[in-house]
């Protein structure tokens, strides 16, 4: 879809919805096309990720234990995806990597359908962890390649709202999933999540125009060293190691809130879905935002560090919790998970400008690929950390949990005035 066209269409509508239409849309035609794209993806992940530990179990039988070791397998073989992953795209150009990713994603995806013992899932589930972790990366690349310099962070939060718009899609579908609770309504699931990455495969192939590399920009890559110069950069490996500590904000909200309404305070259960719902809608109104003032490098490293400031700020906040009556200990959960949205939109803003402002030009996929290595990392220890270190110890591991993410968004601002 051109440019012209989006143009006409918006040009079709009544004049009242196309202010309100144009006001959601982004005006660059790259950031509109991925961000259809976005939505189309993140829809069917949502899917996946509330159906298929449920599939692996209920529908397929497998034991739950069984479960959590190949998933945590696979989370091992993602992790180290990421940095070969950047490492092809930076040889090869960020689109056909990509799509070749997505095209596994979706064969492992309706690969699914067709498991009947635990060593074929196993496989799938390692392949598509592979698939999907270094596909992360890979995009960060193409952002990189076809959004303007000054437009990057607005444009990955602009996504990142859209992700999340689709995420509560995929899980609204989900329920309806979960609601019929038959091998046939899981199975279609299945199949149009596999599907949606067919579809976005052939959208980034036909739609999405990435900048031949030229021979310079390939003889730079070779002479500066490509991955190798990366793993040298002491400054962006620090860069990435403190932006894996606030990514364990996420394994907090997913893993530890739910825990800690449940088993800690007398907190109504419903606080679970509640605390998500909070945290997704904010982060929906309030990321693109966030991104303002982080054209440079300094100020961004200070907007990471208020949102490390507000995360830990949260951290405390949710410790009141335990030994409140029902509704306040509702009202302080909900405080917390408010303020950790905040500091999310904030730490992500800064995080993302300082991946792109600290990278080497000519090697955006190594960069990107050690950066998401970080947080892959964060992601598998974390659950974890969460449950022996802060749920285990109370109020005082929420606190200790605070003072980590406080001293990495300090160290960040340390980091980048040396």
């Amino acid at each position: 879809m051109t440019a012209t066209e989006l143009a006409a269409d918006e040009a079709a509508l009544p004049s009242h919805a196309r202010s309100r239409f144009a006001r959601l849309l982004p005006q660059d035609p790259a950031l509109r096309r991925l961000s259809v794209i976005t939505l189309i993806n993140t829809a069917g992940n949502g899917l996946s990720m509330t159906l298929s530990v449920l599939f692996f179990t209920r529908i397929l039988g497998f034991g739950v234990a069984h479960v959590g070791v190949v998933l945590t397998v696979a989370g091992a073989f993602g992790l180290a995806a990421g940095v070969p992953a950047g490492w092809l795209s930076d040889r090869f150009g960020p689109k056909p990597v990509l799509v070749v990713l997505l095209v596994v994603q979706g064969v492992c995806a309706v690969g699914y359908v067709l498991v009947r013992d635990l060593a074929v899932f196993a496989v799938l589930a390692c392949l598509l962890a592979v698939a999907d972790r270094g596909g992360s990366a890979v995009r960060g690349a193409l952002f990189a390649e076809v959004l303007p310099v000054d437009g990057r962070v607005a444009g990955r939060a602009y996504l990142r709202s859209v992700t999340n718009v689709g995420i509560s899609l995929g899980t609204v579908a989900a329920a309806l999933v979960l609601q019929l609770d038959s091998r046939g309504a899981y199975l279609t699931a299945l199949l149009v999540d596999g599907a949606t990455y067919g579809v976005i495969a052939a959208m980034y192939l036909l739609l999405v125009h990435v900048p031949p590399r030229t021979a310079e920009q390939t003889a730079r890559t070779k002479a500066e060293g490509g991955l190798a110069a990366v793993l040298r950069d002491g400054r962006y490996l620090a860069m990435t190691g403190l932006n894996a500590v606030i990514t364990l904000q996420f394994v907090m909200i997913e893993v530890g809130v739910p825990l800690w309404v449940v088993r800690e305070t007398d907190a109504p259960r419903w606080m679970v879905a509640g605390a998500l719902l909070v945290n997704t809608a904010l982060v929906i109104a309030l990321q693109v935002r966030a991104t303002r003032g982080t054209e440079e490098v300094g100020a961004a490293a200070r907007i990471f560090r208020r949102g490390a400031l507000l995360v830990a700020g949260s951290c405390a906040v949710l410790a009141l919790a335990a030994g409140l009556p029902g509704w306040a200990a509702a009202l302080v959960i909900a405080a917390g998970v408010g303020l950790q949205a905040l500091g999310e939109v904030y730490s992500q803003a800064g995080a993302w400008a300082l991946g792109y402002d600290l990278a080497k030009e000519h090697a955006h996929g190594a960069c990107q690929g050690v950066f998401n290595t970080g947080m892959s990392g964060a992601m598998m220890v974390g659950p974890v950390l969460i449950t022996s270190v802060v749920i285990a110890h109370g109020p005082a591991g929420w606190l200790l949990l605070g003072a980590l993410f406080a001293a990495a968004g300090v160290g960040m601002t340390m980091l980048v005035r040396r």
